[in-house]
């Protein structure tokens, strides 16, 4: 799963070859009854400003675990996350 996540967001950055992912959670659920895994995570896009940008997207493994990103680097990310039971540690700021 790790794998459809990370070429996922790989697809939406502007440098996907120095990507590093950090801290990433998972969790399944069914919404409008749909079979679905939420995950949130951090991505270290080398090619843009601001370091560690938060993020989450949904896999479908009913469409062949298809991965759509829902945001990247946006204020709802976290409140997002924390909605669907996935608290994201905070990031401290970089020095």
């Amino acid at each position: 799963m790790e794998e459809i996540i990370t070429a996922g967001v790989r697809q939406h950055l502007k440098n996907p070859i120095a990507a590093r992912f950090g801290t990433m959670l998972a969790g399944e659920r069914t919404l409008n009854g749909r079979h679905e895994v939420v995950a949130c995570g951090y991505v270290d896009d080398k090619g843009s400003p601001g370091g560690n940008e938060p993020f989450i997207g949904k896999i479908y493994p009913d469409a062949g675990n298809s991965f759509e990103l829902v945001a990247i680097n946006d204020v709802s990310v976290i409140g997002a996350c924390k909605a669907a039971g996935l608290a994201m540690p905070e990031l401290k700021p970089n020095s």
